[in-house]
């Protein structure tokens, strides 16, 4: 049995409780405690990643009991990619935090830790009901992190967002009940099999309580008509909280790759694949209502919340594909999209810093101190993030549009996703000639931006460009951990072999 599956969990848990056993540590040294911890999932999640690379499953079942009744943490392939995703994603919002957005409140970072230790239980969890509990903890630190430096509109945006996910949690766990008093279990491999062989007169209920927990998932990725908590909780949020909130709705798109292509999959029956037809209207009209948002938006931030709601219609899209080319393009442009928003999040910090009492809004001020670099790093986000080439936006959309099959879906995905990286276009553009070439005749107010909040947003916008460098073996490991999700029957062997 492989421990190392345990180690992003263990590390996040164990500094986050050591930072508030020792909540009087001088900020300093919470600085270099966070700091250390979150580098170090780094090289954890690359171990993890090679161990995942040979294709083998690894099921680490907890104090070694196996399906139904012990706790089962699952590696494959997908979960070491989102591990290292959120590693990296962390890396650089906490160095961003710690040149004084952390002195906002005394535990910013065991709080951060927490949301860490959420965020990877959730990719690494093989049980349903565990499920439900990391959702718990990273959404308890979330409200915590999200209300972090207090004010009024954070307190606004604060209340929709605990609610709304209150609500779903409730849902969240009605559905989880439903399953486990139908199949006698809720380790998802041994869910998925006792769903492929349920009788007839189950299957009825086994779908509501699926349709159940999509509603759920559908609520954490911020799917239409589910996504208006996100833009303005996302724009109250400090910047370092909102960049690591780039990942946040991607596990709500994880957790409905993981349930509809292992329980209700192609082994599931007659419940196979019974989300598709949901998630393709669905993902066309959330990409739309993105857009439309993101050219009525008068804020920056809030602007970049709702390209967050976009990128979520996109990856939507090649989940509902369904095909191994789909989920490979789903996962290319998941991983450019979680980089390059946080980039941006903390870039329009950047900006808000140089313009005084205007900040972030969209409106003629005053000009910036630092206008060509901060110009720069705009420019290569906004081409990145409209899905213009050389950069991996671009190649993300391509393998999207390749994988749908020509007919009716390409004639409705091919038009909204290109009409709409249209529109994206035409805001972005809209807010950098409003920022950087219309400055008002007020005086330059801000000073220099500190330069490891500079390189901590210019390293995730230039993931964009490592991604396209690095295409080719990052499209093969990709198409190999599509291939192993649709592969069901190798998930199902699990439960027979016990854990690896």
């Amino acid at each position: 049995m492989n421990h190392a599956v345990m180690l992003p969990l263990v590390l996040p848990l164990f500094v986050g409780s050591l930072l508030l056993v020792f909540n009087r540590l001088a900020l300093p040294a919470k600085r270099a405690i966070s700091l250390t911890a979150t580098g170090l999932l780094i090289p954890i999640s690359v171990w993890l990643l090679m161990l995942a690379g040979d294709d083998q499953l690894r099921l680490y079942a907890l104090g070694n009991w196996q399906p139904p009744f012990g706790i089962a943490m699952m590696l494959d392939r997908l979960s070491a990619l989102m591990l290292l995703l959120t590693a990296v994603l962390a890396g650089f919002a906490v160095l961003y935090a710690c040149r004084g957005d952390d002195e906002r409140g005394p535990n910013f970072h065991a709080l951060f830790q927490f949301q860490l230790l959420g965020i990877n239980g959730a990719f690494l969890t093989g049980d349903l009901f565990n499920l439900f509990v990391f959702f718990e903890i990273l959404l308890i630190a979330s409200y915590a992190l999200l209300l972090h430096g207090n004010g009024a509109a954070r307190v606004r945006a604060g209340m929709h967002y605990v609610v709304l996910n209150l609500v779903g949690s409730a849902l969240f766990l009605v559905g989880v009940s439903m399953i486990y008093g139908l199949t006698g279990s809720l380790n998802m491999i041994d869910v998925a099999a006792r769903v492929s062989a349920a009788d007839p007169e189950v299957l009825p209920l086994l779908g509501a309580a699926g349709f159940l927990v999509l509603v759920v998932f559908g609520l954490k990725a911020a799917i239409l008509p589910l996504y208006f908590w996100l833009p303005r909780a996302y724009a109250s949020a400090s910047a370092p909280v909102a960049a690591l909130f780039a990942i946040m709705t991607k596990v709500g798109l994880y957790t409905i790759i993981r349930v509809f292509t292992l329980i209700f999959g192609s082994e599931a029956g007659e419940l196979a694949n019974m989300a598709q037809d949901w998630l393709w209207p669905l993902a066309l009209l959330t990409l739309a209502a993105g857009v439309i948002g993101a050219l009525g938006a008068r804020n920056l931030q809030v602007m970049l919340g709702y390209l967050v709601v976009v990128s979520v219609g996109t990856l939507l899209a090649g989940i509902a594909i369904g095909s191994e080319q789909g989920l490979a393009g789903a996962l290319y442009y998941l991983i450019h999209s979680t980089l390059v928003a946080g980039g941006l999040f903390l870039l329009a910090d950047l900006i808000a810093r140089q313009r005084g009492e205007i900040a972030s809004q969209m409106v003629p001020g005053p000009s910036l101190r630092q206008p060509l670099l901060l110009g720069a790093m705009f420019f290569v986000g906004a081409i990145s993030v409209a899905g213009l080439p050389p950069f991996s936006g671009f190649l993300g959309k391509v393998m999207l549009l390749r994988a749908v099959e020509m007919g009716l879906p390409a004639l409705v995905l091919w038009p909204v996703v290109l009409i709409g990286g249209l529109g994206m276009l035409v805001t972005l553009s809209r807010a950098g000639s409003l920022v950087f070439w219309q400055p008002g005749d007020a005086p330059v107010v801000g000073e220099k931006a500190d330069p490891w909040r500079v390189i901590a947003a210019a390293s995730l916008l230039l993931g964009g460009v490592l991604l396209v460098v690095a295409a080719a073996p990052l499209e093969a490991y990709i198409k190999a951990a599509a291939s192993q999700l649709l592969d069901v029957p190798g998930y199902l062997r699990m439960v027979q072999g016990g854990a690896a």
